[in-house]
């Protein structure tokens, strides 16, 4: 039977202090580590930098590379509105706008867990047909799941407003 974590944010954050002042951000479990992404995600339209210094917070001791921010930069640029598709309520047909306060739900999956010290994670995209993954990585030392790599920004339904055919 999978297992489902649902999260709940009164408002998204805008910068790493506030990302840090949720409880989440203890990281102590891959699926906290996993929605707080979607948060950090969320950010990169309005502003960025915050959004990388938050991705680079959960990436833990090993930042974002030069490849990654190009591939943020590519998959982001004027579609903003990938990373909120992860937000219950969000749909193609309300342009992914999503009610506060805003859930995340992460769940595993029959291939989570072959790899020791990393698990795989699946989000649902309302955007998408299937879901899309996120792999995190423990630190023994510290007991925290950080960021390792994620299939979470791939091309999804348009929102009904840029949506021609609509």
């Amino acid at each position: 039977m999978a297992k489902t974590e649902t999260f709940e944010f009164a408002d998204l954050p805008l910068n790493p202090e506030e990302l840090k002042t949720l409880p989440e951000a203890d990281l102590s479990s891959p699926y906290k580590t996993a929605a707080l992404t979607i948060l950090a995600l969320c950010r990169y339209e309005d502003n960025p930098e915050d959004a990388v210094a938050m991705l680079n917070f959960l990436k833990g001791p090993q930042p974002l590379s030069n490849y990654d921010l190009q591939f943020l930069r590519d998959r982001l640029s004027g579609k903003g509105y990938k990373p909120y598709s992860f937000l219950q309520g969000a749909a193609p047909e309300n342009n992914y706008e999503a009610e506060q306060p805003y859930q995340i739900s992460v769940f595993d999956g029959p291939y989570s867990y072959q790899e020791e010290g990393y698990v795989k994670l699946l989000l649902r995209s309302s955007g998408a047909d299937s879901p899309r993954e996120i792999k995190l990585r423990e630190k023994p030392s510290s007991g925290e799941w950080f960021l390792w790599e994620h299939y979470l920004l791939s091309d999804i339904r348009a929102p009904q407003a840029e949506d021609p055919w609509a």
